[in-house]
């Protein structure tokens, strides 16, 4: 047991207590790693988006995105073609949607074509498009149609 007059001042020192040394890196690399980046409903965003973990997006953004998983929110809307390797969709989605794994969630409206290798779709959900299902979605969709110098493509 602390004697009183040591209890007293540690409980009046100005600085907190210490947190053990394995605790406070483990905080913050567990944290830092797994806290998802948010584009909150009162944002309206224009550009391209790249994320190597989880976003979210609650507001609105015009342009392209790619991540590693991307959560589109219920009053979310977005305009521009999403890459990532999850997508769960809840909002407005209009263009490309390419996925190793997409899920259009009952609220979710896409209007647009879905490459992916596994899809779901909930009752409820709008989907105006088509969807095809392919080894690689990831992949770049332009490479193998564009023709390369040399080709026998004339060209304009």
């Amino acid at each position: 047991m602390f004697k009183k007059s040591e209890r007293d001042s540690k409980l009046t020192g100005s600085s907190p207590p210490p947190v053990p040394r394995a605790l406070s890196n483990g905080l913050k690399g567990a944290s830092a790693r797994n806290a998802p980046s948010v584009i909150g409903p009162d944002l309206t965003i224009k550009g391209e988006l790249i994320s190597k973990g989880e976003l979210h997006i609650d507001g609105e953004f015009e342009g392209n995105i790619r991540g590693a998983h991307v959560v589109i929110g219920e009053h979310a809307r977005t305009a521009g073609d999403i890459i990532a390797e999850e997508i769960v969709i809840r909002g407005h989605v209009m263009g490309t949607v390419r996925g190793r794994v997409v899920n259009l969630q009952s609220t979710s409206h896409v209007e647009g074509d879905i490459f992916h290798k596994s899809f779901a779709i909930e009752d409820g959900a709008t989907f105006e498009g088509t969807s095809r299902r392919v080894d690689d979605p990831l992949a770049d969709p332009a490479g193998p149609d564009i023709p390369h110098n040399g080709s026998s493509d004339p060209g304009p």
